[in-house]
């Protein structure tokens, strides 16, 4: 199979940073391979034969290559129920049952372009940032638990007829720094104030996390990466004594019915992609599917607005939920741009040297997949999907499953170079508070202090060297 090489998307249909050094290892036993160390060598292949060669605003829209017919239609009914406003009232059908609380009308009102939301602006509510909430203590599996009014989550929308949860805002605090060459910069450090509260108080001992939604590209690859590989990586972190000790997360896989190992969500809170849909049609949207049928009001939002019981029958069926699911792990991976200037590869040594690759691992494997074009490829995604303590200045204060407050799983890279192109901006890091990659990377504290030191002390040309290989993933 080869990757697919577009140079723009048919008209026919349009698409709905952790750090430290030490590439993660092949840790498959195998004899060394010419042509397997040829295709390693190829990043510019980030998905391996998942991915495609495009950027224009659509570039994250794309199927994996050579999907099977009936999974390729699949994919289209998933993108148009991924793109479909839902609206309220009347019996359950193919985009009724909004709400009655919820955050956005459809997927791609957070994923835009299939792409990364952004922040609000100074005193403006969130749109595109999600509000988790819980208080201390953990559930029956180690979740967070809700808020005994509010729930888990802050859904500042409702449907005709019953009053909006709360507003969430935002404003910022400017923290003035200095690159080891002199030139000074500014971060933002953001402030959260809960508002116009519909139900009364939040528990006094309320934790709220924001997150912004993440880039779509890739997900069924990296679900497909073997638990055996990442636990590797963590031992190879742990041996090498430099600081790095990443971690899985421990999560409810509520189709399995068992602890699973967490890969989605800023803390890899969610084990599928499968669920993690499922749970953003219940949670945003107020939707009720046959993984989760509970409406996701509480009892005590319920008797002040007087909500009716919901119907036995799920507001997004199981083929809804399948499809949108599909086209989520179908999403192909944009290639890497620019491998042979020379200023991308001397900041590619650069960020190799500056410790990012411990976390930041360039190089995963995928396993079997019920989806043969993801299965067994070589992927450049520039994570290890591991927690990482990434210091107070980034922690949340929440427990989430096994991550701390300070624990945040690294992100992939692929494609963040494409994120001003496909959504409009350069807002990074899981509350957005970032307003481009060099801020992003100046947030890194904990376990990733040593490599944000690294590149704060770099010369300004080496900086913009550094951005450069960013740039070109």
């Amino acid at each position: 199979m080869a990757a697919l090489r577009v140079n723009s998307v048919p008209a026919k249909w349009m698409a709905c940073t952790a750090v430290l050094v030490l590439v993660a290892p092949d840790v498959r036993a195998t004899e060394p391979n010419p042509q397997v160390a040829a295709r390693e060598s190829n990043t510019e292949l980030a998905g391996g034969d998942a991915t495609v060669f495009d950027v224009s605003p659509k570039a994250f829209g794309f199927p994996v290559p050579d999907l099977d017919d009936e999974s390729r239609a699949a994919f289209f009914i998933g993108h148009s129920f991924f793109l479909r406003n839902w609206v309220a009232g009347g019996p359950p059908s193919s985009r009724a049952g909004l709400g009655p609380f919820f955050n956005a009308r459809s997927c791609s009102a957070c994923h835009a372009n299939d792409g990364r939301g952004h922040p609000p602006e100074p005193g403006q509510p969130l749109v595109e940032v999600l509000m988790r909430l819980s208080v201390p203590g953990a559930g029956a599996h180690h979740e967070p638990l809700p808020d005994p009014v509010y729930g888990g989550q802050i859904q500042g929308q409702a449907i005709p007829g019953v009053h909006p949860e709360a507003d969430v805002v935002a404003t910022y605090t400017q923290l003035p720094g200095q690159f080891g060459d002199g030139e000074y910069f500014s971060l933002r450090r953001p402030t959260y104030s809960v508002t116009n509260l519909g139900y009364g108080p939040l528990a006094s001992d309320a934790l709220l996390s924001p997150r912004v939604a993440p880039a779509m590209a890739g997900m069924g690859l990296l679900e497909a990466v073997p638990e055996s590989e990442l636990r590797a990586i963590a031992q190879q972190q742990a041996r090498a004594g430099q600081g790095v000790h990443g971690h899985l997360n421990s999560v409810w896989d509520a189709v399995a019915g068992q602890m699973a190992v967490g890969r989605f969500g800023w803390k890899a809170e969610q084990p599928t992609v499968f669920q993690q849909t499922a749970g953003a049609f219940n949670e945003d949207m107020g939707l009720t599917s046959p993984l989760f049928p509970r409406e996701s009001y509480t009892a005590g939002e319920a008797r002040v607005c007087a909500l009716k019981s919901p119907s036995d029958q799920p507001e997004v069926s199981a083929k809804i939920l399948h499809d949108v699911a599909l086209y989520s792990r179908s999403l192909a991976v944009p290639g890497r741009r620019g491998m042979t200037d020379a200023t991308v590869l001397r900041g590619e040594k650069l960020f190799q040297q500056a410790g990012c690759t411990v976390c930041h691992a360039s190089t995963l494997h995928t396993g079997d997949s019920d989806l043969p074009p993801l299965a067994h490829q070589t992927i450049h995604p520039y994570t290890d999907l591991l927690l990482h303590d990434m210091g107070d200045g980034l922690s949340d204060h929440r427990p989430t499953f096994d991550a701390t407050g300070n624990d945040w799983r690294t992100p992939p890279l692929w494609g963040i170079g494409l994120v001003s192109t496909v959504n409009g901006h350069t807002f990074f890091l899981h509350d957005g508070r970032a307003r481009n990659l060099t801020e992003a990377i100046l947030w890194h504290g904990g376990e990733a202090q040593t490599a944000g030191e690294n590149f704060r002390h770099l010369s300004k040309s080496d900086r913009d060297a550094f951005i450069a290989f960013l740039n070109s993933l």
